[in-house]
């Protein structure tokens, strides 16, 4: 995980795409170095955007999901990470770091952004926050944890606990207290200021993929990863399935069972017809 130091929040909201698109291309730039210095080859990256902390704050941070390993720059060889290390997470820091500082000093040389000049400044001079996991143990826990993170959203409707009397009341777990579960009172407008942080400027595409997962490289590169790892190059087909299929699977909800008595099956009776055009009220 590669986070952007708080004292450039202001900034960040104020120029979210910009913001955004340079921490995409500093990571980025990060990690597909590391993997050509430390490894030899080009790393497969997933990365995927959260703005968010545990109470709504604004929390600037990339999630990056790599493979344990790189293919060789003549895509000839796989070549293996160490089993429970990847990259170290002080060297990574101090990269991506000057990586970012360099875009935005660029990007602030252009126009395109006011430059934050004393921040920018003292952020040369302190340490950015890089954190690394252990390795998943399988890839049933890969694919878990990658479904709650591309598919999360600031605020599930589970951690809504109580709106009443213009309180929101939130749970969140304190990282500071031993991740322990606590709950959180926000005024209604306090809460709605929070929850619009986390918009996202039109069109921005929260996960990307770079080195062999990439758009333009996969279709080449990983059929070849996975035949020098032995597998079928062929990727699996993915089963064409219903949406009722896979919300019962994942959840247990059959859409079909009655809300009410949770017992009789709902059936398809009709379908109405799509709405053409604005609908107008007639007052006559």
């Amino acid at each position: 995980m590669f986070t952007l130091p708080h004292v450039l929040n202001g900034l960040i909201l104020a120029h979210k795409k910009i913001f955004f698109s340079l921490l995409f291309k500093a990571v980025s730039k990060t990690l597909l170095e590391f993997g050509r210095t430390r490894l030899k080859g080009t790393v497969g990256i997933i990365a995927v955007l959260h703005t968010w902390d545990q109470t709504l704050k604004d929390h600037f941070h990339l999630h990056c999901l790599i493979p344990a390993g790189a293919l060789s720059v003549d895509q000839s060889r796989w070549i293996a990470a160490r089993p429970n290390f990847l990259f170290p997470v002080k060297a990574l820091s101090r990269v991506f770091r000057g990586k970012f500082l360099d875009l935005l000093e660029h990007a602030c040389n252009q126009g395109k952004i006011p430059p934050p000049s004393q921040e920018l400044k003292a952020l040369r001079k302190k340490n950015w926050v890089v954190y690394a996991k252990k390795p998943f143990g399988s890839p049933h826990t890969v694919l878990d944890y990658l479904g709650r993170y591309t598919h999360r959203v600031a605020l599930s409707n589970d951690r809504i606990l109580n709106v009443q009397n213009g309180l929101v009341t939130l749970s969140y777990r304190d990282r500071k207290d031993g991740n322990r579960k606590k709950a959180l009172p926000l005024d209604a407008h306090e809460f709605i200021r929070r929850f619009l942080l986390h918009v996202l400027p039109d069109g921005f595409m929260r996960v990307r993929h770079f080195g062999f997962l990439a758009n333009r490289a996969k279709q080449h590169a990983l059929p070849q990863c996975r035949k020098l790892l032995g597998l079928n190059p062929a990727l699996p087909e993915i089963p064409n399935r219903s949406a009722h299929d896979l919300l019962l699977e994942l959840t247990g909800v059959d859409l079909n069972r009655c809300p009410r008595c949770q017992k009789g099956t709902m059936i398809v009776v009709a379908e109405l017809p799509s709405l053409s055009g604005s609908l107008r009220w007639d007052s006559s």
